[in-house]
């Protein structure tokens, strides 16, 4: 009888150990910095939405395919410019690339809105990045193919796996529209189609997913003060974090200057969806952009700029 009972107990361990290794798309998600009950699949599995890892690119007066008013994220590094159109992105999430001898890791969770690009070296070592088909606070988890450890785009960091804590670089880029990138930086290139998988480009797959107030998955924090995907320019600056909604930007003449964590900012908007945050010197800092629901549930005690008066936290 007691081998009998020692048998059941082996194998009702290794029923719910392979029951939550297939839950997480084979990621261990034991130990990490989150809950484990707040990891949601997406839906897709494991590279289910695949990242690109040989991204190639196209002049600026080949991509007639893109329209004036397309969103690209741009990046300027070493003297080389590069356009990311989300007409892609949407699609991929993820793009390895190497600009202007750097690695970098062009990330956007379509959920969230947030377009960021972090630095692949980490410690002198280069890592790859794959899509989980995981998600947390509605966010997307990447993972590195190196360790399989899964990467918070919001978080900023790992959060499981053995790099567990080590945080990303943010390097920086440009929300921007395809005209005012192209008038900005003439000598771009732009990712190309071409991306070795069959999708269509023309089309982006969340519909109306960005003017709804539906947040699909579960977030630890809400807040009423924005419609949940305004858009916001998040500026870091030390432990300090502050949010300038698209709504307040339109009220204010632009470039203005402000302070966060004891570093002088200027912020530049324009009529469409091109803004920057830069020192005095026209040295970017770190800024990126998300939806307001997406901060605010990874940062409530962000401050927040308002037009004509003073900022404070929600």
């Amino acid at each position: 009888m007691r081998i009998y009972s020692t048998l059941l107990l082996v194998f009702c361990l290794l029923f719910f150990a392979t029951l939550s290794y297939a839950q997480y798309n084979g990621f261990d998600v034991s130990g990490g910095l989150i809950p484990e009950n707040e990891i949601f699949s997406g839906g897709p599995p494991r590279d289910g939405i695949p990242a690109i890892n040989n991204p190639r690119f196209e002049p600026a007066d080949k991509a007639t395919w893109l329209r004036d008013g397309d969103l690209v994220t741009g990046v300027s590094i070493g003297g080389v410019e590069r356009a990311y159109p989300l007409r892609i992105l949407v699609w991929h999430e993820a793009v390895n690339d190497n600009v202007g001898g750097k690695p970098v890791l062009i990330s956007y969770c379509p959920l969230c809105g947030s377009t960021m690009v972090f630095d692949r070296n980490i410690g002198g070592k280069v890592y790859t990045y794959g899509i989980s088909g995981l998600l947390h606070q509605s966010d997307v988890l990447f993972y590195d193919r190196q360790t399989e450890s899964l990467w918070s785009q919001l978080h900023m960091k790992a959060v499981t796996g053995p790099m567990t804590g080590t945080k990303f670089d943010i390097l920086p880029s440009t929300l921007a529209t395809w005209k005012e990138w192209k008038s900005e930086h003439p000598n771009t290139v732009v990712l190309s189609r071409n991306t070795g998988y069959r999708r269509d480009y023309d089309n982006m797959p969340y519909g109306g997913y960005e003017g709804s107030s539906t947040i699909m998955f579960p977030v630890r924090n809400t807040s009423n003060r924005f419609h949940p995907k305004e858009k916001v320019l998040v500026v870091l600056s030390g432990d300090e974090a502050k949010a300038y909604p698209f709504s307040e930007l339109k009220k204010t003449s632009t470039p203005f200057n402000d302070k966060l964590g004891g570093q002088d900012i200027v912020v530049r908007f324009s009529d469409g969806d091109f803004v920057t945050a830069t020192d005095k010197s026209g040295k970017p800092v770190e800024s990126f952009i998300s939806y307001w629901f997406a901060w605010y549930t990874f940062r409530p005690d962000t401050l927040v700029f308002k037009a004509g008066g003073s900022s404070g936290s929600d």
